[in-house]
């Protein structure tokens, strides 16, 4: 996308609105407040070079937006003013095309749109602004300098790796190692690169009175690099997204427009990494702390040592991520109590000290914590009893630690019982009518977590 290509747009609709103004009428002129010099030059959001052989290079295929400060000797006088542009090809001076934005308020941007059949491509232009207040004038800008380039890169990159092929499963634990090459464009400067297809837009944030605050992409380094040269080449060291699988990098060449070319990609595969997790105990118990051995890739482990690991606990009262450092072997201890009424889930990856970070390895579990519940009169999907007949319920736990039991017969105001000897309830109940009925019980342990409920259903005759 060339750069600043909507923002562009947009401002060269207020360039021509300023035009058709200026045929309409002309700005009062501000008491006696002299005009002064514009400041802050900017051309295409990008700085104003004032150096003739160091032009800026701009993409200019809608034309050029053009803008810099108006000002008057008086800032306390807020009175609109003329701004006019003037612009030429360095070769050859006479060709001044001038264009003017009125109705400028002093002391913030004032932005022109050079017209696009005004400026040839591969063409140096110099342009100059200047400040006028009736019959006033001030005195010109130093002249900035700007070198059209609407062409973009005629090749996209190449792009090979050293030690990750593509048509391989490879070992992971070390930066990807990318190459990244020109393919034979003398005016590229550097790459822009992405996990994503999608790659960033560069653009220019707008700072206060309307003046951009241009930035050098390659100072970003997570998505540029410059190349080594005009028509070189880069080299990037980068860990992937995630620790195994097959992965792509996106790339393509900028000019010195910062235009860029077509993308094109490298895609390779990554084998797992993962650690293995393994409990103190095959099964550990619900609810009570158990030590969890963390052992690293045995592969990655060689590559680079593993300094650490990220533990993720899905499906526990309080689900969290714990991190631990491992020992000089690259293995570590964690010790977690597992709380998941119907189980409990361990994602853990690794980390190396040359910043890879490993695929998840995971442990689960499965818990029952419902309650039993049986009678001697209303057995579970029978019939018995009858209506006013009474019978008798005894709750037991299938955990450690239960203090109570809540049921609730066919959607009733639930009640709660406290547990006995053995961890048990029994209640008695007399059924108002015959029928079907659903008795719904859960248990609660002695830190308040409510286990999951049982349905138990039978006729009463």
């Amino acid at each position: 996308m060339p750069f600043g290509t909507r923002s562009r747009a947009v401002l060269a609709a207020l360039g021509t609105l300023g035009l058709a103004l200026a045929a309409a009428a002309t700005p009062a002129s501000a008491a006696d407040a002299t005009p002064t010099t514009p400041t802050q030059l900017f051309n295409g959001y990008r700085n104003c070079s004032t150096d003739a052989d160091r032009p800026t290079y701009l993409w200019a295929g809608n034309g050029l937006v053009v803008e810099g400060i108006p000002g008057t000797t008086d800032p306390t006088d807020n009175s609109p003013v003329t701004v006019q542009y003037q612009a030429w090809p360095v070769a050859d001076p006479t060709q001044i095309t001038t264009v003017t934005r009125n109705y400028a308020t002093p002391g913030f941007e004032a932005t022109a749109n050079l017209p696009a059949d005004a400026l040839a491509d591969g063409q140096t232009y110099a342009w100059r602004a200047q400040t006028v207040d009736g019959a006033a004038a001030s005195d010109w800008s130093a002249p900035c300098y700007v070198t059209v380039d609407n062409t973009r890169p005629a090749n996209a990159p190449t792009l090979t790796s050293p030690n990750y092929p593509p048509d391989v499963w490879n070992q992971g634990g070390e930066p990807v190692e990318f190459t990244l090459s020109a393919n034979g464009v003398d005016d590229v400067t550097g790459f822009e690169f992405s996990w994503q297809q999608d790659l960033p837009v560069i653009g220019t944030s707008i700072g206060d009175h309307g003046i951009p605050q241009p930035v050098d992409p390659y100072s970003d380094t997570r998505y540029f690099k410059r190349a080594d040269a005009p028509g070189g080449s880069a080299t990037l060291s980068l860990v992937p997204p995630s620790g195994s699988g097959v992965f792509t990098l996106w790339v393509r060449s900028l000019d010195r427009a910062y235009t860029g070319s077509a993308v094109t990609s490298y895609t390779f595969r990554v084998s797992s990494t993962a650690p293995t997790v393994t409990p103190a105990v095959p099964s550990p118990e619900f609810g009570r702390p158990t030590t969890f051995t963390l052992s690293p890739d045995s592969a990655l482990q060689s590559k680079s040592p593993v300094v650490g690991y990220s533990v993720q606990t899905i499906g526990g009262q309080s689900d969290k991520t714990v991190e631990v450092p491992a020992a000089a072997d690259g293995t570590a201890e964690v010790k977690l109590t597992l709380d998941g009424i119907y189980g409990e889930r361990l994602l853990v990856t690794s980390k190396s000290a040359n910043g890879w970070v490993s695929d998840a390895g995971s442990w689960g579990i499965s818990y029952d914590t419902t309650p039993t519940v049986a009678s001697d009169v209303y057995p579970e999907n029978g019939s018995g009893g009858g209506a006013g007949v009474p019978g008798t319920f005894t709750f037991a736990p299938k955990v450690k630690g239960v203090v109570s039991y809540t049921y609730s017969f066919n959607g009733d105001p639930e009640v709660t019982v406290a547990a006995g000897a053995h961890h048990a309830a029994r209640i008695d109940w007399t059924p108002p009518s015959d029928g079907f009925y659903d008795l719904t019980v859960h248990a609660t342990t002695r830190s308040g977590i409510q286990l999951a409920s049982y349905d138990y259903f039978f006729d009463v005759n």
